[in-house]
């Protein structure tokens, strides 16, 4: 965690005294072992592409992959701070956030690119809006297609439909393409109940108020939590006339088990703390962990199969799935049946 002599330090290292101008918004990106994506998203973060008085911070955790010294080589107007362990997602946020000194904190995905004016409308779109206290972007994927970029809350229902038990008859298909927010992607702007992290834009004010983000979570579920937070004071806005490209699952794809344990963990903490009742909860998680040795199953066999085809990327994409849910099994059930 980082402290207040620490904050005044990293402050003091950056100043800049030709700037005595405060910035509008606190760009706050975590890295972690995505030097070429996150030298792709800096690019696209200056004050003349973006219209606005900015400032960016990188709190990178400790990466391995020269990010580091990419970022203090190549961006040195940028406010670095580098933890010596990976402290997580929603640590490494707080520690940019209260490094923050802009009425707006737009908290970013490392693998973004911000097209030129999106932060001068974001925040004017917020100016207008006092009732958003979060706002959200629509994304879209490099190639073009419109990503999932707000969600309903998480249900049991939408849930059991991805187990491999019961996907093929079809139940709770309605359940789950509503939380997956299938409803959503081409909606006005208006409120949602939960946007997706990758890109976020919160009043400073009210960040601070709401203690910034629940460090307890791991990695998943921390945007659904501070979503619900956040609509207890507020409203949070999907606002789709903007647009970030975002490649998705950067550093995820580089820790596949962590990564996939620890979301379907957060997720299943968030079902307890919107109130579904225990006896819901329990039935799922004993569902999950009988359907996950059945998961692992299928997914070996499509890599097997791809292998043998000659897909390699359909192989990659069923690996990943494999080392993930091995992971769960070996290192986070009694994790998931605490959640």
């Amino acid at each position: 965690m980082t402290t207040r002599s620490e904050i005044r330090a990293a402050r003091t290292a950056h100043a800049d005294p030709r700037r005595t101008t405060r910035p509008l918004v606190s760009v706050c990106i975590v890295n972690w072992n995505c030097r070429d994506l996150l030298y792709a998203c800096l690019r696209s973060l200056t004050a003349v592409l973006q219209e606005v008085p900015l400032e960016v911070i990188v709190v990178d955790n400790a990466s391995t992959d020269g990010a580091f010294e990419m970022v203090r080589a190549e961006f040195p107007e940028v406010l670095l701070v580098r933890n010596e362990t990976n402290a997580g997602f929603a640590a490494a946020c707080n520690q940019a956030g209260r490094l923050g000194r802009g009425r707006f904190l737009f908290f970013l995905n490392n693998d973004t690119v911000v097209p030129p004016g999106t932060l001068a409308r974001l925040c004017a779109f917020a100016r207008a809006n006092p009732r958003a206290g979060l706002i959200g972007p629509r994304l879209r994927g490099p190639g073009g297609r419109v990503q999932s970029s707000a969600r309903r809350c998480p249900t049991v229902a939408a849930l059991l439909h991805r187990l491999t038990l019961l996907r093929w008859t079809g139940l709770f298909r309605k359940a789950y393409r509503e939380y997956r927010g299938r409803d959503v992607a081409d909606r006005a702007a208006g409120p949602v109940e939960v946007l997706m992290g990758a890109a976020v834009l919160i009043p400073q004010r009210l960040f601070r108020r709401l203690g910034g983000w629940d460090e307890s979570f791991a990695f998943g579920g921390e945007d659904i939590d501070l979503c619900a937070r956040v609509w207890q004071t507020h409203e949070v806005v999907y606002y789709p006339a903007i647009e970030v490209v975002h490649h998705g699952r950067g550093s995820s794809r580089l820790r596949p088990g962590p990564a996939h344990a620890d979301t379907v963990v957060g997720i299943t903490r968030c079902l307890r703390q919107s109130g579904t009742r225990w006896w819901a909860r329990a039935a799922y998680k004993l569902l999950y962990t009988l359907d996950a040795p059945l998961s692992l199953l299928v997914e070996a066999g499509r890599y097997v199969t791809a292998r043998l085809r000659g897909k390699p990327r359909q192989a990659e994409r069923a690996a990943l799935r494999v080392r993930g849910m091995t992971y769960f099994l070996t290192r986070r059930l009694f994790s998931f049946w605490l959640a």
